[in-house]
């Protein structure tokens, strides 16, 4: 599919902004509408105070009635990456702040499906919990919660996705989403929002003399921030400042070995540094590991290696984690081969025809990797994918990804509303979101999910488009500036790292591992040969002879044994014809 390159609008005022900045710098950030210095200070004392949030005054007081009297408090996660982290840090939190009676629990997606439903009521009953904490989901249980009362249970429901008409009749809810909340950071993760609980709790405990009684130091909770990190990166949640904050401050502390066991484990298995380590490889290297327990086997192995204190069983943990993630690419590649036969047996790629809302459904694919598969074909079709597995009692469930100007919750709610009956549940955010149909209803479904993208998205939205943030001068393509883009981070969601464009002069070109192309070249009125790599790309369909090329790219920081060389992520890379090449 053809790939536009586009060039990020710059305010007039964007060197005055940041004068003390390296200009390239400075006209990145501006161009991500940071209005001032202040918006990139990465101090905890730069967060809004939980008392901002609304319910977190009453959830604060069941915690602290609970961790008081000793009751047993169940938590009640999700089985992804974010529901992973942000069920440790609920137990890492409730067991520093002196509760006695704590346990977690993950329902098997491939046992009860998204989402919490009735049944597993009576699987959290079975561990007689007096409070139960959701965390990463709740906002839509209402008869999950509803169930839970009547079984004498107190639910206090945190949740970061966005509810429905009806509220859950929990004790108290917390969800910055929620009607009436004052929060500033709606962006927050579910790991976001219960670590934010978790401060509050703190607060009221200390206040009452909690710690003084038990003779318990006061625990600071910041340790817990490379889990939060984390889940706030693997979940792919826009990096706001509240949440660069977040990460910034986890990030620092793994830099410094302030790491939990688990997160160094899996750091250590997927070769990274943990001295060198950016956002990116918590969402590349250490989330994907993760979340190939939930979308695989039991989510429940994730969150032991983010709880365990013991080295080397977070190593043992890694291991399982990591040959799961392996096994989850080999899935992945056969769906996605798949997929993209299905599309050329229907003779729709790279048409006209191809629909605005794409929806594929195969008999034999795994309902874990659907959301993966999902995202790469979004990726390849530049458009809303929803992929689709069976599942039990003549249902499907779908996980389906989006790109901008489609909210893919709101949508699936159109579709919903236009035609009742079509859908069975959906919930999730504007980019991402899961859904149940009746088998019968796909062929309906798919022409209405289609109508509705094509309402909000024209053709010119359905084309590739990749922003850039302008050229580089040769001078400009050094390691220095490299390095100083690498902290000038977190880069993320909402906050994308940089990417430059231009045409380079090609030196040498080769294929390595199988599938990706390594290449030497030269910048305009510069002599010194950059390396490059681009990944998943061969150069099989380039015309004879091609002596430069079209790029957009990241400046990258090769580290190899002890030493650091500047190195060029290709994003897009075109051959430019021999006759309208450049000079080399």
């Amino acid at each position: 599919m053809t790939v536009r390159i586009l060039r990020r609008r710059v305010p007039d005022n964007w060197r005055a902004l940041f004068p003390e900045l390296h200009p390239v710098l400075a006209r990145v950030y501006a161009s991500r509408r940071v209005a001032s210095g202040r918006e990139l200070e990465n101090s905890l004392e730069n967060l809004p105070p939980p008392s901002r949030m609304k319910g977190m005054e009453r959830a604060v007081e069941v915690l602290a009635s609970a961790v008081d009297g000793g009751r047993r408090i169940l938590v009640v996660g999700d089985f992804d990456a974010d529901g992973a982290t942000s069920t440790a840090v609920a137990l890492r939190a409730l067991r520093l702040l002196g509760a006695a009676d704590v346990h977690f629990l993950v329902p098997n997606r491939f046992e009860y499906g998204y989402g919490l439903t009735p049944e597993i009521v009576a699987v959290a009953a079975d561990k007689q919990p007096d409070v139960i904490v959701t965390v990463d989901n709740g906002i839509a249980s209402l008869e999950w919660v509803r169930a839970a009362r009547a079984r004498g249970m107190q639910v206090v429901v945190t949740d970061h996705h966005l509810p429905g008409k009806e509220l859950p009749e929990a004790e108290a809810i917390v969800n910055p989403n929620q009607p009436g909340c004052g929060f500033p950071g709606k962006a927050l993760a579910g790991v976001g929002v219960i670590f934010y609980v978790m401060m509050a709790l703190r607060a009221a405990l200390r206040d009452s003399g909690w710690f003084e009684r038990r003779s318990l130091p006061v625990p600071n909770l910041a340790r817990l921030l490379d889990i939060v990190a984390l889940g706030t990166v693997a979940d792919v949640v826009p990096l706001d400042h509240i949440n660069r904050i977040l990460v910034a401050q986890g990030l620092a502390r793994i830099r410094g070995g302030c790491c939990c066991p688990g997160i160094d484990a899996l750091l250590e298995i997927a070769g990274r540094r943990r001295e060198n380590i950016v956002a990116a490889d918590m969402g590349f290297a250490v989330g994907p590991r993760l979340n190939a327990a939930g979308r695989l086997q039991d989510m429940s192995i994730g969150i032991q290696c983010l709880l365990t204190d013991d080295p080397q069983r977070a190593r043992e943990l890694a291991k399982e984690l990591d040959a799961l993630n392996r096994e989850r690419r080999s899935i992945e590649e056969e769906m996605r081969d798949q997929a993209l036969d299905h599309l050329q047996a229907l003779q729709l790629e790279d048409s006209a025809a191809l629909p605005a809302g794409l929806c594929l459904f195969h008999e034999a694919w795994h309902q874990g990797v659907i959301g993966i598969l999902a995202a790469r074909i979004k990726e390849r079709f530049h458009r809303p994918v929803i992929a689709f597995a069976a599942a039990d009692d003549g249902h499907i469930k779908g996980s389906a990804r989006s790109v901008p100007g489609f909210h893919i919750r709101d949508g699936l709610d159109a579709v919903a509303t236009r035609f009742p009956g079509l859908v069975q549940k959906f919930g999730g955010h504007a980019m991402a979101a899961g859904l149940t149909l009746k088998r019968g209803n796909f062929e309906d479904f798919v022409c209405a999910f289609d109508e509705e993208v094509r309402r909000h998205l024209g053709e010119d939205e359905l084309r590739g488009r990749l922003w850039s943030d302008g050229a580089l001068p040769a001078s400009d393509l050094n390691l220095a500036l490299a390095e100083s883009l690498r902290r000038a981070g977190p880069w993320g969601q909402g906050f994308p790292e940089p990417v430059f464009d231009g045409e380079f002069s090609l030196v040498n070109r080769r294929i390595v591992g199988e599938r990706h192309l390594k290449l030497t070249l030269r910048a305009d009125g510069s002599d010194v040969p950059l390396d490059a790599i681009a990944f998943n790309t061969v150069d099989d369909d380039w015309p004879a002879g091609t002596a430069a090329v079209k790029m957009a790219y990241k400046l990258d920081v090769n580290h190899y044994r002890d030493s650091r060389n500047l190195q060029l992520m290709v994003e897009h890379i075109e051959p430019l014809e021999p006759a309208s090449g450049r000079k080399g």
